[in-house]
């Protein structure tokens, strides 16, 4: 089948899900943060639906930042989480400091990338699951669609990983998708101690896409261990955070 034919049929797939009422009328899970729920349509990040969460930092292959990110969404869910993935390098202590105890982590290996797209799919059907998680590079238009509405139908959250090991997969992660919101995380400077040690980590959080919002930034602590974020105090008085921006960006 042509591809273009492939892509309208997926678009009115999706189209006739939504109209004939299967997709889940559930309440968002807020972030716990007045700055971003306050921002998100219905205050929160929408259940059921599919994410899309991409590494903004140096070492964009290894995604930690957007790693922890994303295990802290998923710890804020209940139940079981599935987690779609080709390299052994999760860090299990790291995911149990973000709120994900391991014990709730189901893996699934793929030998090859072209695999974890179907995993994710076929696991958005399992009812019985909080969320899947699946680290790709490539992710088109149309696959992502089938995510949505797999997502849709059932109530469970997809949150996508994008990693890239190239330049020019890199430039994949720039294409359109159906995802509902798509987020670029990168470490940012954190708080001077006045003793030596070290500040709890901080990341400039963007919201690149979401429907029913403009693209914002903010400046925030990490994930604590229930996956909550927060505002740094030093910025809790600021009513926007561009200016933090620019420094990060710096």
């Amino acid at each position: 089948m042509h591809a273009g034919r492939q892509d309208r049929l997926a678009a009115l797939r999706l189209q006739i899900a939504r109209l004939d009422g299967r997709s889940q009328k559930t309440k968002p899970l807020p972030f716990g943060l007045k700055a971003l729920d306050s921002y998100l349509p219905g205050g929160g990040l929408a259940r059921g639906a599919l994410h899309e969460m991409i590494e903004a930092g140096h070492a964009s292959e290894f995604a930690g930042c957007t790693t922890l990110f994303t295990a802290g969404i998923a710890a804020r869910l209940k139940g079981p989480v599935l987690w779609c993935l080709t390299r052994r390098d999760l860090f299990a202590p790291g995911l149990l400091r973000a709120g994900l105890h391991p014990d709730r982590v189901i893996y699934a290996e793929a030998e090859r990338e072209r695999e974890v797209l179907p995993l994710i799919e076929e696991g958005l059907r399992e009812k019985g699951l909080a969320a899947v998680v699946g680290e790709v590079t490539r992710m088109s238009l149309i696959a992502s669609r089938r995510l949505q509405l797999a997502a849709e139908a059932t109530g469970v959250t997809a949150l996508v990983i994008r990693r890239w090991w190239t330049l020019a997969e890199k430039d994949l992660v720039h294409l359109p998708t159906a995802a509902v919101t798509r987020w670029r995380i990168a470490p940012a400077p954190s708080e001077l101690m006045p003793a030596p040690g070290l500040g709890r980590e901080r990341w400039q959080v963007e919201l690149l896409r979401c429907r029913g919002a403009e693209p914002r930034t903010w400046i925030v602590e990490a994930c604590d261990a229930k996956g909550r974020l927060a505002l740094p105090a030093d910025l809790a008085d600021r009513p926007d955070q561009a200016a933090d921006r620019r420094a990060a960006a710096s």
